[in-house]
């Protein structure tokens, strides 16, 4: 997959000073590509149907802060939802659209190296994970409020969308610390109601524009008054798989009374900890499953 553009067009010294810590705003030239119109999508969705990890169907939420896992799974397949979005309210996720075929492999890894161009290189880090997602919505539904373990990339590719993402900073260290010690990759549920309203982001988005969305930054969505498509891709490196693991070992600090120091005021002691959490997880992991037995 080529192109003579950029994919993405940022403000050069915002995306520098911004980047992984405050939403950042982009135009893109994404929507022009035929793998997003909506025959490529189903024929996507029938190559991710037989892999339940790899797809999500669930209805919307009635409010933004409804409890994300409380709102129902849709048990059909996400093909069948797609032909059906305008008969109700839905939303179809299809992950890993690069495992099922290279031209998404191609995007993604272009996506990829034009950002970390941007940033200036890896600097030493190394990628542990690299994903794309691809949201199908019905008009007017809404995802409810949560936060994600990875820094995203947000692209409206057709149809509008009400993207409400706040400040990484409204999540407290204690937050982080009981989601993070958990030791998975997963949906982060926090409430809405306490969170500063001077730290939230809204971004109307119409095709060809879009966002970067830090690493734990809380988030709701609301879809216009047609089917939306949206296009996301995200990573994880060795360094903030490390400060997740960080965040593990303060939870534990943190219930024996202590106060933790917050990850990145001391780079040697975060270092220590990322390397303890190594031991225990998975001598916790064994106790927990000799405990199953």
């Amino acid at each position: 997959m080529t192109t003579t553009q950029p994919y993405l067009n940022f403000d050069t010294e915002r995306f520098r000073i911004s980047f992984d810590r405050e939403p950042i705003a982009f135009s893109h030239n994404l929507s022009e590509l035929d793998l997003f119109k909506i025959e490529s999508l189903h024929a996507l969705a029938e190559k991710i149907s037989t892999t339940p990890r790899d797809y999500m169907v669930a209805g919307g939420a009635p409010q933004p802060g409804t409890e994300f896992f409380s709102v129902p799974a849709v048990e059909q397949k996400p093909q069948e939802v797609i032909e059906r979005l305008g008969s109700g309210s839905y939303r179809v996720l299809l992950k890993r659209a690069e495992k099922y075929d290279r031209r998404y492999k191609e995007l993604v890894d272009a996506l990829f190296d034009q950002v970390i161009a941007m940033r200036g290189g890896l600097k030493g880090e190394k990628v542990e994970r690299l994903e794309s997602g691809i949201l199908i919505s019905s008009a007017a539904t809404i995802t409810p409020f949560h936060f994600d373990p990875e820094i995203g990339f947000f692209s409206q590719i057709e149809g509008e969308k009400s993207y409400h993402v706040y400040s990484p900073t409204v999540v407290t260290e204690p937050e982080l610390e009981s989601f993070y010690v958990r030791g998975a990759v997963s949906i982060a549920q926090v409430d809405l109601e306490s969170r500063d309203r001077s730290r939230e982001y809204v971004y109307s988005l119409k095709p060809g524009m879009g966002f970067h969305q830090p690493q734990n930054s809380p988030h709701w969505v609301e879809t216009g008054n047609s089917r939306s498509i949206s296009f996301t891709f995200v990573f994880e490196t060795d360094a903030t798989r490390a400060m997740g693991r960080t965040r593990s070992f303060n939870h534990y600090l943190r219930r024996l009374h202590w106060k933790p120091t917050a990850p990145g005021l001391n780079p040697a002691i975060d270092n220590v900890k990322a390397d303890a959490m190594k031991l225990i997880v998975p001598v916790r992991k064994s106790l927990s499953r000799v405990v199953g037995r």
